[in-house]
């Protein structure tokens, strides 16, 4: 442990060393003649004094500074435009050479000094990858920092003494699940989950009716305890594959099923493992794995099924066996598992190598006959030295994800011989050894040197970028040959090859789930008398439709402009009807083509995207407006001034929120920046916080009009509020009406859509956030994408061919 520490800490300080970069002396001039009236000589308009700003560009706030100075002015904000005395097209291309080109020297030297450390997710992802094994490794882990939305940036990714423990926890879980328990591979265990039959005969005629042939029909989610199959458990974790066999009754389209998990232990997850359809007429079984906990059970629902009652008052039938309306009908279930996909795991494999593990038979042979019988192995090895360097070498090579030398692997060696010596088994010996290489700098950080990345820094940022894990074989190989940097058009193979690779899915959440914000869907609960429609389904569904969305855009090369406006969704059933899409039906989410007039159509106006920028109850242009402000737009807002509150005790008497955001733009401090982002709010207003559209908000007031509807099989009432205004002005003076021309208006700026897209691809790519020397990179892949339409797909292969992804 103090090893790793001592080893951590020299790297992050050599890390830190930087040289200073000289302020020029050609801004002095621009400065006293434009800036210092309102920004110097003894005034600070906005907080700023230019005169007094310091002048040393390796000082990281004043290098901030002078970012902000020099944006403002090329961009023609400063000095104001109601100032007489305007700068010379000479004077603008002063300022943007000497001291564009400072800043930039100065950024580059810093760049590439932090280290990069695997995230929790990366950590887990590469240890289940390498070793075969299925562990919750990233919930054992401290939670990981931010740099503004993303978590893989090195500059927030520390590192604590207790993060340094739970590494050696977790590779040690590692190591014994990877290792073989038996000598012979274990047969999964095949487990009948079924209904208690004292339940089945309690709700039998009330909630479900039993058919001729076995079946049990369910008209909603009512009785049988929610649809809980209390018979029948996992016996350990593991993966599990299972089966439901049924038919939809008394309809004449397939009828949706929900599959979950369920267990008795307090507290304990309840995981979604999927959705089927079953289709009417014969029984159809549908198959399904998932990950599950000891002791689970399964919980099976029909969905879009409503409260029998309801069909008793509306059909006028007597009892449940004269409903007309459609059930489920089930016959089975199972599960079967833990599943064993390879034996011994990959893992044992690369931990033992070619050694001679063996089962040390116990003292009484019918001891292996029990239940509880545990195997013990002992490692046979005519020469031990040898063996156990095969082995340590080998780790090693895996760890460090490159060649290594005698002299790398000689500590760890040295290790194994000091637990020899304490008479630790070979194999308790080689499992301290795994731990220290699993838990050192030259696993969890990116050993990347400045400059140029070699071959092996390139597959570790290509893999991790697109499958977020360490490169596989495939990729290695390539490595080892150099290939990657030396054979022309080997990268754009492989960067379409993990494309095309199932771990892209890894990309698709982890990405949105950064970006997007996405990782916060549970954040917020919606309240559920103003939203009685909401449910957890549908929750689920709204990320899937979001991430379905990114891999349309991805797979079929689409513009940068569907970002924001598109001819098409990635709908089900449940989505379309909560959006107001007509014919759609099932639970499968595909590409469905948007009537005319819809405000669907990218990822403003999906569900996910409007919950996460919302809370429960109430909807804020201003953290909306911010949202599509750094999110799409790719500007970071200003924070507000300090002491300065988001409402003004002067404005208690406004009627509404956008008359409140007007108040506090009345005041000079606040009126730049919520002028730039209020508008974007204010379209977005169109929408409820569960994405919902509206044309009044929904109330508490007892005093205004009660509106009653008829959501998800119930009666439900709540409050009309206002009206929704959706409509703003831009600085710029252009003004819409409504979500529709506000959506139109941002499609109409494909390259600034295209810039934030490829920053946001870069920050995550390379684990870092970009500066101002990335700039002229930057505009030269928008320049390069626009030739051929501003096309996503085009945008990674450009990332990637990229210098800022290929160098440190």
């Amino acid at each position: 442990m103090e090893r790793i520490s001592t080893y951590l800490f020299l790297w992050i300080s050599a890390s830190m060393l930087s040289a200073a970069t000289l302020f020029p002396k050609e801004p002095e001039a621009f400065l006293e003649r434009h800036c210092f009236d309102c920004h110097g000589d003894g005034t600070a308009k906005g907080g700023l004094d230019l005169e007094t700003l310091g002048r040393d560009l390796a000082d990281e706030a004043t290098f901030a500074k002078w970012v902000q100075v020099f944006d403002r002015v090329n961009q023609g904000e400063m000095p104001p435009a109601k100032v007489k005395k305007r700068p010379t097209r000479e004077e603008h291309a002063l300022i943007y050479r000497s001291l564009g080109q400072a800043l930039a020297r100065q950024h580059a030297r810093v760049k590439g000094t932090v280290l990069r450390r695997l995230n929790r997710r990366e950590y887990q992802n590469a240890m289940n990858d390498l070793f075969g094994t299925d562990l919750k490794l990233e919930e054992m882990l401290p939670e990981d920092g931010r740099s503004h939305e993303f978590d893989v940036v090195g500059e927030a990714l520390g590192v604590s003494m207790t993060h340094l423990q739970r590494y050696l926890e977790t590779a040690g879980l590692v190591f014994d699940a990877a290792i073989a328990k038996t000598s012979e591979a274990p047969k999964p265990q095949f487990i009948e989950c079924t209904y208690r039959e004292s339940e089945v005969e309690r709700e039998a005629g009330k909630t479900l009716k039993r058919l001729g042939d076995g079946a049990l029909v369910r008209f909603s989610t009512s009785g049988l305890s929610g649809g809980h199959l209390r018979e029948g458990g996992t016996p350990r974790p593991g993966m599990y594959r299972v089966r439901v066999t049924g038919y939809a009754y008394q309809s004449d389209k397939p009828v949706a099923v929900s599959i979950s998990g369920e267990s008795y232990a307090a507290g304990s997850e309840k995981p979604l493992i999927g959705f089927a359809s079953f289709p009417p007429g014969k029984p159809t079984t549908v198959e399904l794995e998932a990950r599950l906990e000891d002791r689970y059970m399964l919980r099976i629902n029909p969905y879009g099924l409503f409260d029998p009652e309801h069909y008793k008052r509306a059909k006028g039938a007597q009892s449940i066996d004269d409903l007309k309306g459609p059930g489920f009908a089930f016959l089975s279930a199972s599960m079967e598992g833990p599943l064993v996909k390879e034996f011994p795991s990959r893992g044992h494999q690369l931990i033992f190598g070619n050694l001679v593990r063996r089962e040390i038979e116990p003292r009484n042979p019918k001891d292996k006959k029990r239940s509880s019988y545990q195997a013990t192995f002992e490692i046979v090895s005519e020469n031990e030295s040898v063996d156990a360097a095969k082995a340590i070498k080998r780790l090693a090579t895996f760890a460090f994800r490159r060649p290594v030398t005698d002299g790398e692997v000689a500590p760890y060696r040295a290790l194994f011989r000091k637990e020899r010596e304490k008479e630790e088994p070979f194999e308790g010996a080689l499992r301290t050894v795994f731990t220290a290489l699993f838990s050192s700098p030259h696993f969890l950080y990116l050993r990347e040197k400045p400059g140029r990345l070699d071959d092996f820094a390139l597959a570790n940022r290509l893999s991790l970028f697109l499958s977020r894990t360490l490169p596989e074989r495939e990729l290695l190989s390539l490595a080892y040959q150099g290939k990657l940097t030396k054979e022309p058009g080997a990268l754009r193979r492989e960067t379409e090859r993990l494309l095309k690779h199932e771990r892209f899915d890894r990309f698709l959440t982890d990405f949105t789930e950064s970006w997007l914000d996405l990782r916060d869907m549970d954040f917020t609960e919606p309240d559920k008398k103003l939203f009685p429609e909401f449910d957890r389904p549908l929750q689920w569904f709204m990320v899937k439709e979001t991430e379905g969305f990114l891999r349309e855009l991805v797979d079929s090369n689409l513009p940068t402009t569907n970002l924001v406006k598109s001819n098409f969704a990635m709908l089900n059933e449940r989505l379309a009807e909560h959006y107001g899409i007509p014919g759609v039906s099932g639970v499968e989410i595909r590409k469905v083509k948007l009537p005319a007039g819809t405000p669907r159509g990218g990822f403003l106006s999906q569900g996910s995207v409007l919950k996460v920028s919302a809370n429960g109850t109430t909807t804020s242009p201003v953290l909306r407006g911010t949202w599509v402000m750094e999110r799409i737009l790719g500007i970071s807002p200003t924070p507000p001034p300090p002491g300065i509150p988001g409402v003004e005790p002067d404005i208690r008497g406004a009627e509404s929120l956008r008359e409140l955001l007007a108040k506090h733009r009345s005041m000079e401090s606040c009126r730049g920046c919520h002028a730039k982002f209020d508008p974007l709010g204010f379209a977005l207003e169109s929408f409820n916080p569960i994405g919902g559209y509206r044309e009044h908000y929904r109330s508490f007031n007892p005093q205004a009009p009660k509106v009653d509807r008829f959501a998800r099989g119930r009666q439900v009432s709540y409050r009309q509020g206002p009206v929704v205004d959706a409509s703003g002005t831009f600085e710029d003076g252009f003004a819409f009406a409504g979500f529709i021309e506000f959506q139109s208006h941002l499609a109409g700026q494909p390259e600034n859509l295209t810039r934030t897209l490829v920053r946001k691809l870069l920050t995550f790519a390379t684990g870092r956030e970009l500066g101002f020397s990335d700039r002229a990179e930057v505009e030269r892949i928008v320049k390069e994408s626009a030739h051929n339409g501003y096309r996503v797909r085009d945008l990674i292969y450009l990332v990637v061919g990229s210098s800022i992804f290929q160098s440190k």
